[in-house]
């Protein structure tokens, strides 16, 4: 948009010049250059703008990813954590079961042997 602006002002003032004395036809020349290095001086300006503010959301994003991936490593870790203590649990639950289904079939046969001695 800026060049076409550029190169129509640059025709009109071509255009101009043909009916104007050397002192008008100069300073219209140096005026049109002036502008021609104001608009790529404001084009560069842009350019850099919008090249930082892709650089800082590109970092803005990557941290916001390494943030997440703390949080959720931090998350799994408490899960394994809860998931072992859990486990621990059960097994010490399954080890109690078993030891009083032992006992009580070692009492079973006892009272059964004891039975059979009477009769």
């Amino acid at each position: 948009m800026k060049r076409i602006a550029t190169t129509l002002l640059a025709l009109a003032a071509a255009a101009s010049l043909g009916a104007c004395s050397k002192n008008a036809q100069d300073q219209s020349a140096e005026a049109a250059n002036a502008i021609g290095a104001d608009v790529s001086a404001t084009t560069r300006n842009a350019v850099d703008d919008v090249q930082a503010a892709t650089d800082q959301a590109l970092d803005s994003a990557g941290a916001a990813l390494d943030n997440a991936g703390d949080k959720m490593k931090s998350g799994a870790d408490k899960a394994d954590k809860k998931l072992d203590e859990h486990l621990d649990k059960a097994g010490d639950a399954i080890r109690n079961g078993a030891d009083k289904a032992r006992d009580a079939t070692g009492n079973a046969l006892k009272d059964a042997g004891n039975a059979i001695d009477r009769n």
